[in-house]
């Protein structure tokens, strides 16, 4: 409604009510307005979002041992809210990469995520810089980044300590600069 409304002693509703009336009228008003304008119906996320876009990622130890994978790209607001939810299995060198554009505070949960996963949290230089490991299904719980980061990619559940990855460790993919 803007700042029309709020000129003068009680904006368009002066002199229609009591003084004491005027900021409930006001509210009881918008709120009518509100049901006029009902919000774009929404549906419900009932199972898994097709497959994504796959770009090859591969993350380099300090002890040098080199894992490639193949993500899907999430880079939609849309894909990054539905993620891995519903998804019955995540292969051993299969993952999902969250780009959030540009640095940022991360915070994700696991409702709707069947399988537990590993996070990892990578700064703008491609450094993992926090590992949420084996996270549990349809957790409502936050995984927060601790920090600001580029991207979030999402594991499958123990594939950090299988592999040996640790906080520190690079990650090379086209989003870091560093393409493999």
């Amino acid at each position: 409604m803007g700042e029309a409304h709020r000129e003068g002693e009680g904006g368009l509703l002066a002199g229609l009510a009591p003084d004491g009336m005027v900021g409930s009228m006001r509210r009881r008003s918008l709120l009518a307005l509100a049901g006029l304008f009902p919000a774009l119906p929404l549906r419900a996320q009932t199972g898994p979002q097709p497959k994504l876009p796959e770009e090859k990622l591969v993350i380099l130890t300090r002890d040098g041992k080199r894992h490639e994978f193949q993500v899907e790209m999430a880079l939609e607001p849309q894909q990054q809210m539905i993620g891995l939810m519903f998804r019955e299995r995540v292969g051993p060198q299969e993952g999902m990469l969250f780009d959030w554009g540009t640095p940022r505070e991360s915070s994700m949960w696991m409702r709707n995520t069947v399988v537990p996963l590993d996070m990892l949290f990578i700064a703008a230089d491609g450094r993992i810089h926090r590992i949420a490991e084996r996270t549990v299904p349809y957790s409502l719980a936050p995984i927060d980044s601790r920090g600001p980061v580029r991207a979030t990619l999402e594991l499958a559940g123990g594939t950090a300590e299988r592999l040996g990855i640790r906080v520190g460790d690079r990650v090379l993919q086209r989003i870091f600069g560093n393409a493999p």
